[in-house]
């Protein structure tokens, strides 16, 4: 690379950077699974703005087999770069490794065959170019290149989206953590529509949710499965977790006071002290509520107590559970500028 740069370069990872990577298969190969994250295009268009240009590199293991034909993969992807070009945003480069990890090819992140003709003649700032990415591989690819490696929470903004489709439920969520507290939820049970209503305006967390589930049989599997994917997007959300304040809040309402205390430490368990006598309120079982919370804490790997004092109300005991849960989130989740890039543990993970 020369030491004359003239030109800044993004190289940006895709699955699990800019798009949705699923879980099951890690293959994004029809136009049903393509879900641009939140963030995404403000941050490009900043990139842009600030004078980078912009590469877009990518493993597809497999690509061109059986399992994962070539014109399944074009079609979310040639999606993507038409929605990124109605934007204004366009990749100077593509690259594209097709291997799988136990075919040893050169091209494979963190390998640098995809782009080292690409290196050789570009014009390269070195101090100020970066890759972008979410797995160790980008982090790697970055110090072949002799890079800095960025995370995607710091282009993009703390945001996720998590897609779950079972025999019972499909859910879409979306959420952005620094938000302002804006939402969009329809999940089929009214009365959680407004705790997750409450639960996004008091944490100040943006949050979209689309659930259709099997409602006619019971609400279980619908409440459970929304908790599956809150706890989930919370904790992609969160990402690396540098600078957080980690622990979590006493709140009233009305006659009801609810006490949540958290720990994002990474163990998740939760404690549930908080009875009702009503069998619903609305159209949620309230035996539910434990079933909801558990899910969150498995899968945001959090440790949640859940201890409501008192209360007459019920409508205003769930209310105090859920903004009490709210205020834990939005103060544990809020970064410390004076640890931005420590992590809130002496053992040095999370």
């Amino acid at each position: 690379m020369s030491k004359n740069s003239t030109s800044k370069y993004a190289f940006i990872d895709r699955d699990g950077t800019l798009i949705y990577e699923p879980p099951e298969d890690f293959q994004i190969d029809s136009l049903e699974k393509l879900n641009i994250f939140p963030g995404v295009i403000e941050g490009l268009k900043k990139l842009l703005k600030d004078g980078f240009r912009l590469i877009l590199i990518s493993n597809q293991d497999g690509l061109g087999t059986k399992s994962f034909p070539k014109e399944d993969f074009e079609k979310p992807q040639n999606e993507m770069l038409r929605i990124l070009k109605e934007e204004g945003i366009e990749f100077e480069e593509i690259f594209i490794c097709p291997h799988l990890p136990e075919d040893n090819c050169e091209c494979r992140k963190p390998k640098t065959g995809l782009t080292d003709e690409f290196i050789r003649s570009a014009n390269i700032n070195t101090k100020e170019s970066f890759v972008c990415g979410d797995r160790d591989s980008d982090k790697k690819f970055a110090n072949n290149l002799g890079l800095k490696f960025v995370e995607p929470q710091l282009l993009f903004g703390r945001n996720a989206v998590v897609v779950r489709n079972t025999n019972e439920t499909k859910i879409k969520l979306q959420l952005n953590l620094d938000g302002t507290g804006l939402y969009d939820i329809d999940t089929g049970i009214g009365f959680l529509d407004h705790m997750l209503e409450l639960f996004s305006r008091h944490s100040l967390i943006d949050l979209k949710i689309e659930a259709k589930g099997d409602l006619k049989t019971d609400e279980h599997h619908t409440v459970e499965d929304i908790g599956i994917t809150l706890g989930q997007a919370l904790k992609l959300a969160l990402g690396n977790k540098k600078g957080i304040q980690r622990y979590g809040f006493l709140l009233p309402m009305d006659e009801s006071l609810a006490e949540i205390a958290m720990d994002l430490g990474g163990r998740s368990y939760l404690v549930w002290n908080a009875e009702f006598k009503r069998e619903r309120i609305g159209d949620m079982p309230t035996e539910l509520f434990e079933d909801f919370f558990q899910a969150i804490a498995d899968n945001l790997e959090a440790n949640l107590h859940i201890n409501l004092k008192y209360g007459r109300n019920e409508h205003h005991m769930a209310e105090a559970i859920f903004k009490a849960f709210a205020k834990t989130m939005r103060f544990s989740a809020e970064k410390d500028p004076r640890t931005q890039n420590l992590l809130p543990t002496t053992k040095g993970k999370l």
